[in-house]
């Protein structure tokens, strides 16, 4: 236990924080289609997907070991970098939670690194090959491939159920939602709570608990596990709200489907340790979906603004996770208590911000838009 530092101890709570962010930004990954076809109600379904989140964080730690011993140089990163790296990711995820874009908390992350660990390190501190294929390669075929596996089985499941009752059918399809969804679930802990796994290993190997190419300890595990859960269970009621009604009509033949590519594209990709991104896949499948029934009304304005969201996203923060590395380098201690006083300040900001136009489980399915009053309503309700 020498080897964890005051510095350490923080970088590990702002990891956790940052899992926690990463739960309720990606909720709707695994449950938006369910709530908005209404197989499960909105409480049921963010705690049985905060559960599995937990079950899955257990499955696989491949993932894991791309983050601690991949993407990264760990024998030239510091606690201070991945301070630095996780404060840009944060921010991120708050922001785009705030407008209710379904950016992606995986890209954020690997931002907020790249950009700290190549202003502290130098650009030889970050292995540009092991992106292209571990990130950046998964980041443009998963959507990909999710989405024609969605479309391909929105189409199947009406053409094989046309002549049947409608009521029959979408009885039939919202039960099998709610495994579907649970599967999703269950995937999204082992993809993206092992993203949280790994930069505390990395934070460990950084400051020499852990070995070179070590993988989590089970208290890592543990934690990481339970952070994300519990930042699913809170629900990420802007996003659901817009992955739900904002991409295209979704009835429950269409969210089975959705569902279903979404978990086989995820959990293949944790296998192989692609460290992809559950947003885009889910954000892909849903808009297969929508492709895939005739006269279903997709919305591409919607789908626009989510595509640039991906684009900017790792640029965006690891612009944010540079400064902050830059400010922690050179400031020491005094530049490390800095960043994470003004972190917490924005992220507090964005936090009220958000209490102005609230949205939480009893007006999720209100409307696709999710908008920000400049004045405050005359009741502020708890947002989520």
């Amino acid at each position: 236990m020498d080897h964890i530092t005051f510095l350490v101890a923080v970088v590990i709570v702002t990891a956790l924080a940052f899992d926690f962010t990463n739960g309720f930004h990606d909720t709707a990954n695994a449950m938006a289609t369910s709530i908005a076809t209404g197989a499960l109600a909105p409480r049921t379904a963010v705690l049985i997907s905060g559960v599995l989140n937990v079950v899955g964080a257990f499955l696989s730690t491949e993932v894991a070991k791309t983050i601690s011993g991949g993407i990264v140089d760990d024998t030239l990163v510091s606690p201070g970098m991945i301070f630095a790296g996780l404060v840009g990711a944060i921010l991120w995820n708050l922001l785009t939670w705030l407008v209710g874009l379904p950016s992606s908390s995986s890209h954020a992350l690997f931002g907020g690194l790249i950009g700290a660990v190549w202003v502290g390190a130098g650009s030889h501190g970050v292995n540009f090959d092991k992106v292209v294929e571990k990130v950046l390669v998964p980041a443009v075929a998963s959507p990909l491939v999710a989405g024609v596996a969605a479309l391909i089985a929105t189409y199947l499941a009406y053409r094989l159920t046309d002549r049947a009752r409608k009521d029959s059918v979408t009885k039939g399809f919202r039960i099998g939602q709610i495994a579907s969804a649970s599967l999703v679930s269950l995937a999204h802990g082992t993809n993206d709570a092992q993203k949280t796994m790994g930069v505390i290993t990395l934070t460990l190997i950084s400051a020499g608990a852990l070995g070179h190419d070590a993988g989590p300890p089970l208290w890592v595990i543990a934690s990481a596990g339970l952070a994300i859960g519990l930042g699913t269970y809170l629900g990420g009621w802007r996003i659901i709200r817009t992955m739900g009604k904002g991409l295209t009509e979704i009835q429950s033949p269409q969210g089975f489907a959705a569902e279903t590519a979404s978990t086989t594209v995820i959990l293949t990709s944790a296998h192989l340790g692609f460290a992809l991104s559950t947003t885009q896949v889910a954000s892909g499948s849903i808009l297969g979906a929508g492709l895939g029934r005739r006269l279903a009304e997709v919305r591409w304005g919607v789908a626009g603004r989510m595509a640039i969201a991906w684009m900017v996203t790792l640029p965006a923060a690891a612009l944010v996770g540079g400064l902050a590395a830059s400010v922690v380098q050179n400031g020491g201690d005094i530049g490390t208590a800095v960043v994470a006083v003004v972190g917490a300040a924005l992220a507090a900001g964005i936090v009220l911000v958000s209490r102005r136009n609230p949205v939480h489980a009893n007006n999720v399915n209100d409307t696709h838009e999710v908008g920000i009053r400049t004045e405050p309503p005359a009741k502020v309700g708890a947002a989520a």
